[in-house]
């Protein structure tokens, strides 16, 4: 899927995934990359980082809401949290590169624009998909490679909001490709 313009004169600065990099999208994570690089770049962020992946996640993704266990006010607390990035939460985050130390430090970036825990956790989301049996990674997948991932932003996010990256993580390892969690996750009846 090639990248999507958002009309911003700054949309140039932050590309996308590049090819080179191995990764494969399926149509809900090219979608969510899209929506995290429109939200970068509205932000005035040089870099897609953890944070605009799981608030774009969260905004895109019944599965993914559906997965926390605090539902529907939990992830409000979420969205709250990650709408206050650019009034004030995240201002400490401007101008940094998100580096978890998922990569080795001096490598030349993976991908333009994007942080090097932001490819990390993409590439994450591909692997767990491998990892279930999936030709596909989905948002769960995504979720679930974010969480696991203790010193990205999207995780000093989840804690802030009460969630426990651990547990989620290890809840999300191998759902199946239907989208349902297996333990303690809500589940629809």
């Amino acid at each position: 899927m090639g990248d999507v313009q958002n009309g911003t004169p700054q949309s140039g600065s932050i590309g996308p995934i590049r090819p080179a990099s191995g990764l494969q999208l399926g149509v809900v994570l090219a979608s969510v990359a899209s929506g995290a690089r429109r939200r970068a770049v509205r932000d005035g962020d040089s870099q897609v980082d953890t944070a605009h992946l799981l608030h774009t996640l969260l905004e895109s993704d019944p599965d993914v809401r559906a997965a926390l266990d605090g539902g529907p006010p939990q992830v409000a607390r979420l969205l709250g949290y990650l709408v206050q990035r650019s009034i004030g939460y995240g201002l400490r985050w401007r101008g940094s590169i998100e580096d978890s130390g998922a990569v080795p430090v001096g490598k030349e970036p993976r991908s333009p624009g994007w942080s090097p825990a932001a490819m990390t956790a993409m590439e994450g989301a591909r692997a767990r998909a491998r990892a279930r049996g999936g030709e596909v990674a989905e948002g769960l997948d995504l979720l679930g490679a974010l969480a696991a991932d203790r010193d990205c932003r999207a995780v000093e996010v989840l804690h802030r909001a009460g969630v426990d990256p651990e547990r989620l993580s290890a809840r999300l390892a191998g759902f199946p490709a239907s989208g349902v969690i297996q333990g303690d996750a809500p589940v629809d009846s």
